[in-house]
C-alpha cells in the first residue's frame, strides 16, 4: 500500500507531504492541486510500465496514463520563467509498504524544456524499486479512471491485450465492455464486494445488480461483434412491478450518460482485490444523490476486500457515503484519509485534513469543505 506521497517543485507544489490511507478522498476547490497528487501516482506507473523508471531513464510524461506535456509544464510556477541559473531537483517519492521510494530528476531550461522524457541521474537503482507483485502501484490489477471516461456509443474497442491479458479499463473507461465480455462469468470472490441481490457471484450479475442501484430493472449485454475489432455494449429494462423483463435492446445513446458513466467505476471495484491501487477521478459525474452514494459504498467495500482507493470528489454524497461505511463498521476510522484542497488569497495550497471518528462525525469542517449547502440554506432561512 502507498502510505505517503511527497512531491517537489512538481506542478502546483513547492512542497507536499501527503499521507495517504486504504481508502484516501480528496476535495477542495478548483485548480487547487489534487489533480496533480493522482497524476504524480500515475505518471509513476506510466514510467514504470514503459520501462524506463530506473537510473538509466526518467519520467515519461505523455502515454497511456496521462499527458503532462513537456519539462517547462511541469516545473512548479516558481521557477517557469527559467530565472533559475541552476538545476532545479523535481521530487515524487512514494512511501509504499513502509520502505520510502524517491524518483528525483534536475531540471535544466537549455535541455529539459521541451523533452517529455526527464531523465533521473540520481533515482533508485532498478534493483531497489518495489517488486510489482508486492505494491498495487506497479502491480497487477492497477486501475485509474480518469474524469473524461467515455460517453454513450455504439461501439467500443476490443483488445485482447488491454481487456484480457493486462486486464486494464483504460483510462477512460474504454475497455470496459470488452473487459465485461471476456470476464463475466469470472466469480466476485470478496463476499464484502457481492451485492445480496445478485443472481450469481459472476461478475456480468454482480455489476447488474449494483447499476441497478443507479436504475432499478437495468439489465447489461456485452457482445462480441464478429469480423471487427469492436464489441457492442446495449441495455435492457423491466421485471418490476410485475412486468415483465421486455426483450427490447436499447443502445448506450438512447440511454444516457449516468449508466456508462458508472460502469467502468463498478468494474474495477469488483474486479479489484488485495494489494490492488485503484485511482478514480469524479466518480459522481452524471449520477443522482442516491447513486453517488452507491458508488461510495462500493469503493469502500472495495477497500475492505484489501484494495486502496484513491479518489478525487467534489460531491458531499461521495463523502456522506464513505461516512456512513464508517459508522456501519465496513471501515475503520484508520483506514480513511480525508484531504481538503485549498489557496490562499497570495496562492499558496493549503491541505487541510480532517478525521472521521467511528460514529462518521469529523473533527473538522474547513472553510469550503462541503458546506455550500449549509451556506446556502443559511441564506434562505435568514
Amino acid at each position: 500500500m502507498i502510505e505517503r506521497l511527497r512531491l517537489e517543485n512538481f506542478k502546483a507544489f513547492r512542497h507536499m507531504d501527503l499521507p495517504l490511507a486504504p481508502f484516501t478522498l480528496l476535495s477542495g476547490v478548483n485548480a487547487a492541486g489534487k489533480s496533480t497528487t493522482m497524476q504524480a501516482l500515475a505518471l509513476l506507473r506510466q514510467s514504470y510500465d514503459a520501462g524506463v523508471l530506473d537510473h538509466k531513464g526518467g519520467l515519461l510524461l505523455n502515454g497511456e496514463l496521462v499527458e503532462l506535456g513537456v519539462g517547462q509544464d511541469v516545473l512548479h510556477e516558481n521557477y517557469a520563467d527559467g530565472g533559475s541559473k541552476g538545476p532545479v531537483p523535481i521530487t515524487i517519492a512514494a512511501t509504499i509498504n513502509g520502505v520510502e521510494c524517491r524518483w528525483r530528476v534536475e531540471y535544466r531550461a537549455a535541455e529539459d524544456r521541451e523533452a517529455d522524457l526527464l531523465k533521473v541521474p540520481r533515482s533508485l537503482r532498478p534493483s531497489d524499486l518495489p517488486e510489482p507483485d508486492r505494491s498495487g502501484l506497479f502491480g497487477a490489477g492497477f486501475q485509474y479512471l480518469r474524469a473524461d471516461r467515455i460517453v454513450p456509443a455504439v461501439t467500443y474497442p476490443k483488445s485482447f491485450e488491454m481487456a484480457v491479458r493486462r486486464s486494464f479499463l483504460g483510462v477512460r473507461g474504454e475497455h470496459t465492455v470488452n473487459f465485461l465480455r471476456a470476464h463475466q462469468e469470472d466469480r466476485v470472490e470478496s463476499e464484502a464486494l457481492r451485492h445480496p441481490a445478485a443472481k450469481s457471484t459472476g461478475l456480468l450479475d454482480q455489476t447488474e445488480a449494483w447499476l441497478r442501484e443507479i436504475c432499478p430493472g437495468v439489465n447489461l449485454r456485452a457482445e462480441d461483434l464478429r469480423g471487427t475489432d469492436m464489441v457492442r455494449l446495449s441495455y435492457g429494462f423491466g421485471g418490476t412491478a410485475g412486468i415483465k423483463s421486455s426483450n427490447v435492446r436499447y443502445r448506450p445513446t438512447n440511454v444516457g450518460f449516468g449508466l456508462t458513466y458508472a460502469l467502468p467505476i463498478i468494474v474495477a471495484c469488483l474486479s479489484t482485490g488485495p494489494d490492488r491501487l485503484v485511482l478514480l477521478e469524479n466518480p459522481e459525474a452524471h449520477l443522482h444523490p442516491r447513486g453517488q452514494t452507491m458508488v461510495a459504498r462500493l469503493a469502500c467495500r472495495a477497500v475492505a476486500a484489501g484494495a486502496q482507493m484513491i479518489i478525487e470528489s467534489h460531491s458531499d454524497h461521495v463523502l456522506n457515503g464513505l461516512r456512513l461505511a464508517v459508522k456501519d463498521g465496513v471501515l475503520t476510522p484508520n483506514h480513511v484519509a480525508l484531504h481538503y484542497f485549498d489557496r490562499t488569497d497570495d496562492g499558496e495550497i493549503e491541505v487541510s485534513s480532517p478525521e472521521i471518528d467511528p460514529d462518521g462525525m469529523l473533527s473538522q469542517w474547513p472553510r469550503g469543505f462541503f458546506d455550500e449547502w449549509d451556506s446556502a440554506l443559511d441564506r434562505l432561512l435568514d
